[in-house]
């Protein structure tokens, strides 16, 4: 793509128009703003064509313009480089990574003479927690970049095929962390050849990170975060820390900001991404204080910086292995090799989405079976038809969601009615939606396509005992989840479904522990002392965002209860 007619008339020293702020995303400072800020940065002239800053580099600094105007490119002097806002005085510049520590997806380059403020990053942090108007402004206008970037397409390139088991890890990863990229499919993408032979690469070597003058062959989610600043290791975490979280759902992100705002030393640790489940919603419409509701991406990412505010670490991708007791502590063995130690644990590690039980799924889910509906799977579902399969909540938001982009929605629903276990005003507005075909007492039967490729489904009406062929290029599956639990082995007692069991109910597998402390276990406390469970994990729990946010933050109280004792213990002892 030749440079757009924005950026030929910045290269000719024209003053660029500024771009108007439509949704939010690009506010003007007030006066005493910028004068505050003012006092913690330098003011200093900039030149046509000076570089503030750069795509694949973190932020140096905040910077407010005060004279002049700052184009902000992507691609910059890359063929396909343009312009894709301009910023005037009172505006300030950068996106979402400021804050959390990722790299720059633009370059930011003074279009004609002018002066801007630069503060400090560390600075600029701090100011953001002790200045809620301000820090309101900031991230607000931050978190709505973040998604005008996603959707504009901006950042890296995935380029593989979409029959790739990579390609979809590295797809699925990009889009849990909310990471502004674009995929570029080997099977029907024209770009993508044109892409390969510029490389000089063959498509046996794909999938492939393009980011900039960067390649990345087949990179693992550790590298690729690594490659964008998300901090991807529990390496440079303390060694010892008081509170040690395994899971960066609602749950566990809900402990992460109470832990931390308490003064625990916090770190929290996830596979793949923050937001759990939760994150895979494209709104969740019934969380207090949300009454438009939220997506999960946007909840979590809210949450991390929350977290990061007061001092939590998160590190992602970080993959729990083992649970052990060493030295009156806990050891979280880690899949590279590492390891966390803390003197307390909470386990937020959530449920995944059961499969269905039918032939031919695995030569399907490559390519055609996904367990979430972001915008990611509805750039996938575009014109096309799509099955959802599942009564509950996540699946009624879902058919929604996608019925803004797919060419139809079919649910298929096993109960009797939409309403047996979805929220009844989800219910009320997928029956009056004229875009949906709900499929009640019915069950998914079959798969069938060719070469990998999804083309229909045929489900039996479970009440009648008749079959219906449903063309579907996607199937989409909500069907209820497993608890991931694999990793703590005998480390705790779990119920017989794999929930880890908690208060009254881990009293007989725990009870030689906790007979050696004196006590009995706390409400959500497993069978090891200190160890806590929190959100899907826990057996007995409610499954909703809501309360699993306030298990996280009483998990923490009770974290906090379990250490005095210890140190009392101790205490008496000396």
């Amino acid at each position: 793509m030749s440079p757009s007619r924005s950026t030929r008339s910045l290269h000719t020293g024209e003053a660029p128009a500024e771009t108007p702020d439509l949704s939010g995303a690009f506010p003007r400072l007030e006066p005493d703003q910028i004068e505050m800020l003012a006092g913690h940065g330098d003011r200093r002239p900039v030149l046509p064509g000076e570089i503030l800053i750069v795509e694949g580099e973190p932020d140096p600094a905040f910077f407010v313009v005060l004279r002049g105007k700052v184009a902000v490119l992507e691609g910059y002097q890359t063929p396909d480089e343009q312009v894709v806002r301009v910023h005037g005085p009172g505006r300030f510049l950068g996106e979402l990574g400021l804050l959390t520590g990722q790299v720059s997806f633009f370059t930011d380059v003074a279009a004609v003479a002018g002066e801007v403020l630069a503060v400090p990053v560390e600075e600029v942090r701090r100011l953001v927690a002790q200045d809620s108007v301000l820090g309101d402004v900031i991230l607000r206008a931050y978190l709505l970049r973040r998604s005008l970037a996603i959707g504009l397409g901006a950042g890296f390139r995935i380029l593989g095929s979409r029959f790739s088991a990579d390609t979809a890890r590295l797809r699925d990863f990009a889009s849990r962390n909310r990471l502004p990229h674009r995929c570029i499919d080997l099977e029907t993408d024209v770009e993508a050849d044109r892409t390969l032979r510029q490389l000089g690469i063959g498509p046996s070597d794909t999938p492939l990170v393009v980011w900039r003058h960067h390649l990345l062959r087949n990179p693992s989610n550790a590298e690729l975060a690594a490659a964008i600043g998300l901090p991807a290791s529990a390496d440079d975490a303390p060694s010892t820390c008081d509170l040690l979280v395994v899971g960066a759902g609602p749950a566990g992100l809900a402990a992460g900001v109470y832990g931390a705002s308490e003064g625990l030393r916090t770190v929290v640790l996830d596979a793949v991404a923050a937001g759990g489940q939760a994150a895979t919603s494209s709104r969740i419409e019934n969380y207090l204080g949300f009454p438009a509701g939220i997506s999960g991406g946007e909840l979590a990412e809210r949450a991390v910086i929350q977290a990061d505010k007061f001092g939590a670490r998160t590190r992602i991708p970080a993959t729990a292995t083992a649970l052990e007791r060493a030295d009156g502590r806990y050891v979280v063995r880690l899949d590279d090799g590492g390891q966390a130690t803390a003197r307390a644990v909470i386990v937020a590690t959530g449920a995944r989405y059961r499969k269905l039980p039918v032939p031919r799924l695995e030569e399907f889910e490559e390519s055609s079976v996904f367990y979430a509906a972001t915008p990611l799977e509805a750039q996938i579902c575009a014109d096309d038809p799509v099955v959802v399969v599942g009564g509950g909540n996540s699946a009624g938001q879902a058919g929604l969601f996608l019925a803004d982009h797919a060419r139809t929605v079919r649910m298929v629903v096993r109960e009797s009615t939409l309403d047996e276990f979805m929220s009844s005003y989800l219910a009320d507005r997928i029956l009056a939606d004229g875009r949906i075909e709900v499929l009640v007492h019915t069950e998914v039967r079959e798969l069938h396509g060719e070469r990998g490729v999804l083309e229909a489904v045929v489900v039996e009406d479970t009440a009648s005992g008749e079959r219906r062929r449903l063309e579907a290029r996607e199937l989409m599956v909500f069907i209820g989840a497993a608890p991931c639990t694999g990793w703590l082995a005998d480390a705790v007692g779990l119920d017989s479904g794999g929930y880890v069991q908690t208060g009254p109910s881990a009293a007989e597998s725990g009870a030689e522990a906790f007979s050696e402390i004196g006590r009995a276990p706390l409400p959500l406390e497993s069978s090891a002392p200190g160890v806590f469970a929190v959100g899907d994990v826990r057996s007995g729990s409610v499954q909703r965002v809501a309360s699993a946010v306030g298990e996280g933050a009483m998990a923490v109280r009770l974290v906090h209860e379990h250490l005095r004792g210890l140190a009392a213990d101790v205490h008496a002892g000396t």
